[in-house]
Order: structure tokens, then sequence, then C-alpha cells
């Protein structure tokens, strides 16, 4: 029995969709660092206070709302491009050049120029995280459309190996090559980093590659909108994005006033800048519900393609799973990520501040970083296979948690190299480890007849609080400094770790990677 298992996972390892699965994962990896931490350490050294630092993170919660444009991804065949590809592929090509488009637009701001330059980076980062939210979802659907159940463990794992090598090169790789080209702490250098972020952009042409040598996969068989419905859906996305921007705009005087009125009740400026925040972003998107609802009444758009392309894929989970047991998977999809994805915000500014060098930082992550990335990334996958996502996913859950006490080990030792090298190693390997699981615990959930709705939905939830927390990871850490907001990171894992143990009595994921609920909760 142990013999046909060991031959199972090299057959599997050596399946040509792996292999590309490797390098579609470095293509959807690439720009998640040149919005979050890289960007951080560009934005320190050109003078850029630390809170607002981390406030860019938000820039990429485009990837936490991504499930509002799926359908359109899924359903809309674009023109000239789709009949010569298809459709998986050229929303693929379209999104990776978006992306190759935005960071070569963000190489050409220097953001200690002033407010304007700081707005226009902004504005540049938004458009990179939609890009690439975009890319995530051509490429999720593709994965799950691509390849049996059984296989999507070991496809998973590929996938993260690659994620976490683009990141690699788009984080160490990216402060490394900026310290190279002159810009150091103690002088900044915008032609170093602009270059650095061109030849990031560059390197999307794997991606783009890969796009154009690959088949599109067999899909299921499915219900497709007439063309005119699916540019009714385009333009029904289009007014409510402009109402949500609109609205986030115009409340932007009264959530100030509001924001201070609230520091003076709560003697706490970070807490009420949270809850203002939080109100204007719900009410943005309330606006733009109300909006969608408006125009579906009107007639621009027929129910009955509202339905199919939002309504039924919920409903759908919902039925298959149980109310009760559905909320639980929810919860655990929007927190599993939270402890790695707050502290990551501010990982670098931290290692930034502890006076490690760029060269330093780049140079351990590129040694260690990389080997345990791929370890970690492969062994996850083998280890979901023969002994079960769920418990993989309970391993994962407390090793991202346990490995944030390293940084505050880190913290409250200083500017020490050894442990510099254990933290990156712990982190990395953690990383690949549960992100693997979670993946392949993502794509058992969803039923292939709603393939890019629904993992878009489970991927915007599994973003969407940690980014929106960890836009004010900096003002955590300039309120109750690093050592008491690693131990909060920490403690972020423990309800995870509760939630899987309960998951785990309602989910049974088989042998062929099937999700089965076993009984309500």
């Amino acid at each position: 029995m142990e013999s046909s298992s060991e031959k199972l996972s090299l057959s599997a390892l050596l399946d040509r969709r792996v292999l590309i699965m490797l390098f579609l994962g470095f293509s959807a990896g690439m720009p998640i660092l040149l919005i979050f931490s890289s960007l951080s350490v560009w934005l320190r050294e050109a003078g850029v206070a630390r809170s607002t630092v981390t406030y860019f993170s938000w820039a990429a919660l485009g990837y936490s709302f991504k499930f509002v444009w799926a359908p359109l991804v899924d359903q809309l065949r674009l023109p000239l491009i789709g009949k010569l590809l298809g459709r998986r592929r050229s929303w693929l090509l379209l999104s990776q050049c978006m992306v190759m488009v935005a960071i070569w637009m963000m190489s050409s701001v220097d953001p200690a120029t002033g407010e304007s330059a700081l707005t226009m980076l902004a504005l540049a980062a938004v458009l990179l995280g939609f890009s690439s939210a975009t890319q995530d979802i051509v490429i999720d659907a593709f994965r799950i459309e691509s390849a049996e159940p059984r296989m999507q463990a070991l496809l998973a794992s590929t996938y993260i190996t690659g994620y976490r090598l683009a990141m690699i090169l788009a984080g160490a790789g990216a402060l490394f090559l900026a310290e190279y080209l002159g810009s150091v702490q103690q002088s900044y250098d915008f032609q170093a980093w602009s270059l650095t972020y061109k030849l990031m952009s560059s390197a999307m042409i794997v991606g783009i590659v890969t796009t154009l040598i690959i088949s599109e996969p067999e899909r299921s068989a499915k219900i497709e909108n007439a063309v005119t419905e699916n540019l009714k859906l385009v333009l029904l996305f289009v007014v409510c994005a402009l109402m949500f921007i609109g609205c986030y705009i115009l409340t932007s005087t009264p959530a100030s006033l509001l924001r201070d009125l609230l520091s003076d009740l709560l003697a706490n400026k970070q807490l009420a800048g949270v809850l203002v925040e939080m109100l204007r972003l719900g009410f943005a998107i309330l606006s733009a519900g109300v909006a969608a609802r408006s125009l579906t009444k009107l007639g621009l758009v027929e129910q009955q393609t509202i339905n199919f392309s939002y309504v039924e894929p919920i409903q759908d989970f919902f039925q298959r799973y149980g109310v009760a047991t559905a909320w639980l998977f929810l919860g655990l999809i929007g927190l599993y990520r939270m402890s790695d994805i707050v502290l990551g915000t501010i990982s670098n500014v931290f290692y930034y501040d502890l006076m490690f060098s760029k060269s330093q930082v780049g140079l351990i992550s590129k040694t260690f970083g990389l080997v345990m990335v791929i370890f970690g990334g492969l062994v996850g996958g083998v280890l979901a296979l023969r002994y079960g996502v769920m418990r993989i996913l309970l391993l994962g859950a407390i090793l991202s948690a346990g490995t944030n006490l390293l940084f505050l080990l880190l913290a409250q030792t200083g500017n020490s190299v050894p442990l510099l090298i254990t933290v990156i190693i712990a982190d990395n390997l953690a990383a690949g480890i549960a992100g693997t699981a979670f993946v392949a615990f993502l794509s058992a959930l969803t039923n292939i007849q709603f393939t890019a709705m629904q993992y878009a939905i489970f991927s915007s939830l599994m973003t969407l609080l940690p980014k929106t927390l960890g836009g004010y990871s900096g003002s955590m850490v300039d309120s109750i400094g690093y050592s008491q907001f690693f131990i909060v990171t920490t403690a972020l894992g423990v309800p995870v770790i509760i939630l899987i143990l309960l998951a785990t009595r309602q989910l049974d994921i088989d042998a062929s990677g099937r999700a089965n609920g076993q009984h309500q909760l």
C-alpha cells in the first residue's frame, strides 16, 4: 500500500499540468509584494510616514472584492483574442499585460516629490491590485477545470511554490536590486527603485509565454449568456464601481470630522480610524448594492442573468453544506490567513527598522527562504495527498501562528543575522505548507459548475478582513510597539485552530479530493 502511494505521488508530480501551475503561480505571485512590503520599504526610504506606508496595502483590496467582477471574467468572451485563444487564456493574457503596465506606471512616479505623486502612485497600485486579482480569478478557474479533484492538492503545491518564488523575487530580489543600484537607507535614490520596478514588470513575461503555449481547459457544460446580456452586465459593473468610488470620495471630509470626534470620545486615534474606515467602506458597498438593485429593477440586466451570475453560486454552496456548516466554513476562510497577512504587511518595514540592510534580507531570502518555500510547498502537497487536507490545514495554521513568536524574539533581540535566518526559514516553511493545504481546501469546496464565482468568493473573503486590518499595522506598531504587535498576530491564530477542529467534524475530503459534508452543526 505504501509503495502504490509513493508511485501515485511520483507520477502526479511529473504531470505536465503540475509544471504549468508552477509558471502560472509565478505570474500570480509577482504583483503582491510590489504593493505590500517592497513598496513599503520604497516609501519609507522616500521619507513617507510609517502609518501612511501601510495604508497603501489597501490598494490590494481588489483581491477582496474580485467576486464582484468574477462573473464577467467567467462568462464574457473577449472580442478577437477570445476566439483566438479561448475564454480562459484570453483573459489571462489581458490581465497579465495590465499587470505589466501597472507596475511600469508605478516605476515612473517618485513618492518623495509630494502628495500628488503619492496619489498617482496609489492609483497605479490600485490598477495593479485590480489587474492581479483578475489574473487570480482566471488562474484559479483554470487550475480547477484543468485537472480532476484528486490532483488539486499537488497542483496547489506547485502553484504555491511558483507563487512564493515570485514573492521572493518581487520582495527580497527587489530590495537587493534597489540597494545594488544605489538606494540605501541613508541615501534614497528614485532611479534605483524605478529601474527595479521596471525589471519586475518584465518578469511577467514568464506568465505571458506560459499563457501563449498552454491549451484551453475543457470546460464543464454551462449556460452561456448572449453577448448583449454580457455587455449589460459589464455596464452594470461599471456603474456600480463608479458609485463605490464616488461614495468613497464624497465621504472623505465627513469621515475626517467623525474620526476626530471619535478620537476624543474613545481616547484612541487608531481605533477611531479603524471604525470610521469600516463605516465608510460599508456605506460605499451599500451604495453600490442599491445602485445594482435599482438598475436591475429598471430592466438594465435580466434578473435571470443576475441569478445565474451571483445568486445561484451562493445558493449552491449553502444548499450543499447546510446553513450552519456553510457559515462555519466561511468563518474559517475569512480568518485562516489573518495572522500572516497582518504581519506580512509590515515585515520588511520591521527588518528596515532593525537596521538590516536590503541586501542582507534579500540574500537570506534568496538562499534559505528559496529552499524552504519550495520544500514547504511540495511537502504540503504530498502530505495533503497522503494524510488528508484537513490535517495539513491544521498543521499549517499552528505553524503560521507559532512562527510569529520568532518575530517577537527577533524584536527583543535586535539586529541578529542568525536569528533573521531562522525567522525567514520558519516563515517560508509554514507559508508553503499552510498555503498549499488552504488552496486545496478551497478547491474542494468549489462546485465546478460555478468555478470562477465560488472560488473568487472564497479567496476574496480570505483576504478582506486581514488586508483591511493590515492597513492599520503601521499605526498599531506606533501605538503598542513591535513586541506587543507580534503577540497580537500570534493570538489571531488561536480562533483559526478552533474553527479547523470544528470544520473537520463537518467535512470529509476524500481520496479523490472531493469535499463531502458529514452532518450539520
